[in-house]
């Protein structure tokens, strides 16, 4: 599967008969290959959220036991809301990632303040920070939106279902794509073994960033995001068979704040919405964002 990803990653969109003519690999094993593990493999778009006007947030929402999977029904039902997740720590509840728009950032406390009267949000930026504040808006049509979502959640979805999808010509569909590419929204693709294995992670906010934290973790999927005006988080993922108390012994050297994410305990919900995602986001007639007080 490792060797079908390197491919993938290689060549995202290309049939496979291309591929292995590329390679100078027989067709048929590849496409015996392929067809073994592709439901276990995903192929998406990566985008410029930044160039459409998104931020990205971090939210930590405090929620009874008994209301968990009840809000974050509701909270994943709204398309800026990307992540759900148990937790159990400095909160008790649920963690999230939302995307905001930019002139929406002031009202992400009265939408939380529907699920909680006990929540944290921070806007979270890729690390090393880059110092760039410059976001765009989105200003495409509706139908962009859609082509979006298709690329997001199947890269590999072939031109003629694209194009039977938005009611356009094939040649249009190609069209969009391009522009997409040269307005710096799409900035490439990338493939990756759907691993249901780290259903756990250790989660943690700390003002200063201790660098050695790669050094120890470099083994480990470890994730590392600047909290503006807030300091750091750190996200190390690992699975449930491992010794939970010794990861947040261990994890809580790095930071002030930890908390423990159950990521298998609300991905059915995950997975309920995962295709709904720009489409849900953009007003019908392509002007702009909806509210996200509209979910």
């Amino acid at each position: 599967m490792i060797f079908l990803v390197e491919l993938l990653n290689k060549y995202p969109t290309d049939s496979i008969r291309k591929i292995a003519q590329s390679e100078g690999i027989d067709y048929y094993y590849l496409k015996r290959l392929y067809d073994k593990y592709r439901d276990h493999i995903s192929v998406y778009a990566i985008y410029n959220i930044k160039r459409l006007g998104l931020h990205s947030y971090l939210v930590f929402l405090s929620v009874p036991r008994e209301k968990l999977r009840e809000t974050a029904e509701v909270l994943k039902a709204s398309p800026f809301v990307l992540h759900v997740s148990a937790m159990f720590g400095f909160k008790n509840g649920i963690h999230m990632i939302m995307h905001v728009p930019t002139e929406q950032q002031d009202l992400i406390g009265e939408y939380l303040s529907r699920f909680s009267d006990d929540f944290e949000y921070y806007e979270v930026r890729a690390y090393p920070p880059s110092g760039d504040d410059n976001f765009g808006e989105w200003d495409l049509s509706y139908s962009y939106a859609v082509l979006m979502d298709i690329l997001k959640w199947d890269a590999r979805t072939p031109i003629s279902e694209i194009s039977k999808k938005l009611g356009k010509s094939r040649p249009t569909v190609k069209y969009m794509i391009d522009r997409l590419k040269k307005e710096d929204i799409l900035l490439g693709y990338g493939a990756a073994l759907d691993n249901d294995m780290a259903d756990r992670s250790v989660g943690g906010i700390s003002s200063t960033l201790n660098e050695d934290v790669f050094e120890r973790f470099k083994e480990y999927e470890i994730q590392v995001g600047v909290l503006r005006g807030a300091g750091y988080y750190l996200e190390w993922y690992f699975s449930s068979n491992e010794d939970l108390a010794e990861k947040i012994f261990e994890f809580g050297k790095y930071a002030e704040k930890v908390a423990i994410m159950y990521l298998d305990m609300l991905r059915d919900i995950e997975e309920k919405y995962k295709l709904w995602r720009f489409s849900g986001m953009i007003k019908k007639d392509g002007s702009g964002y909806r509210s996200i007080l509209d979910f």
